[in-house]
């Protein structure tokens, strides 16, 4: 596997090639955003074209990823200029695990289907077409832009205004749209779909508000990645101590949508083709803890982890326990 990490201090940006237990920095590229743009331009595979420019020294990978150096991890892709050309988004309803959750969030009789199954056995039917072909749309939310994305080790906010935060433990495609619209998969990563499950659960209209806030991502690209089959792992830590633990597999074995049907439908918005954007979509979960009753607490620290992606995810929960906040408008009119 190739994987990457963005790295920074101060105002100094690197990119490093992951060979353990070291950091192989890049010559004349400090994001992977204009590494990619190269590769792209020179017609090269990202993957030979980052191994053969890792000639600027090395770190240690265990003091930056355990927060001892005086480098920090940046998410592993972002908009390096302008960090609101990154559209953070996500599928859902891959997973039976997610729409079992859903069903139950939203049943009003247990004999009929919510729409959220009814989503999810379309995904059943027509989610996974032959390879150029299209088929049937799966669920697409929004979760903000690069301002919103957090690196290993950074707080997830529960902000004021929510009414719970809630781990979803996922694999992530990045993207980057070339001159003339077209959309290139630069890799994959750990994600932490962070969301509002108890604001959700009030109505399923409550969708959209419910996926606005942070989310994690890292802290490794793995440039060449293949998305049939991973084991996820994911815990809470509460005082240091196991709370919660679950696995499941994910991947297009475990999903009712192929890899290429999702990106099908993300990308064919012209809005989403704009040259010069960067994209992090979520490709969904089959497990949370909110399932199982489990309330997050400040300090709690979440891990996402799978042997296919390079080191385990893990951010700490920072709840603002501050008064909500009224937000007025001014009319300049």
């Amino acid at each position: 596997m190739v994987r990457l990490v963005q790295l920074r201090k101060d105002a100094d940006r690197q990119v490093a090639l992951v060979q353990e237990p070291q950091l192989h920095l890049m010559e004349g590229f400090p994001s992977v955003y204009e590494l990619a743009k190269a590769a792209i331009e020179a017609g090269s595979k990202l993957s030979e074209f980052a191994k053969q420019r890792a000639r600027g020294g090395t770190l240690e990978y265990d003091l930056i990823y355990g927060g001892r150096s005086e480098w920090s991890l940046l998410p592993p892709v972002d908009h390096p200029d302008e960090p609101a050309r990154c559209l953070n988004s996500g599928t859902g309803l891959t997973h039976l695990g997610s729409a079992s959750d859903r069903q139950a969030m939203h049943a009003v009789k247990e004999a009929d289907l919510t729409d959220s199954m009814k989503i999810y056995r379309w995904g059943l039917e027509g989610g996974r077409p032959a390879p150029g072909n299209i088929g049937i749309s799966p669920e697409w939310f929004y979760k903000g832009n690069g301002t919103m994305a957090r690196a290993h080790g950074e707080p997830l906010e529960i902000p004021a205004y929510a009414e719970d935060g809630g781990e979803e433990a996922e694999i992530a495609g990045a993207y980057l749209i070339a001159p003339g619209g077209q959309p290139y998969r630069l890799g994959m990563a750990l994600g932490n779909e962070f969301s509002d499950h108890v604001f959700e659960k009030k109505n399923y209209l409550y969708l959209a508000g419910s996926k606005l806030r942070t989310s994690a991502l890292g802290p490794e690209l793995v440039v060449d990645a293949e998305f049939q089959s991973h084991q996820m792992e994911v815990s809470i830590e509460r005082d240091g101590v196991p709370l919660w633990s679950a696995s499941f597999q994910t991947g297009e074995a475990a999903m009712c949508h192929s890899l290429q049907n999702m990106e099908h439908h993300h990308f064919k918005y012209e809005a989403h083709r704009r040259p010069g954007d960067v994209h992090i979509h979520f490709f969904g979960t089959a497990y949370l803890s909110f399932r199982d009753g489990i309330t997050l607490q400040q300090g709690d620290v979440i891990q996402v982890a799978s042997k296919s992606f390079g080191r385990p995810l893990r951010n700490p929960v920072r709840i603002d326990k501050s008064p909500q906040k009224f937000v007025p408008v001014i009319s300049i009119g």
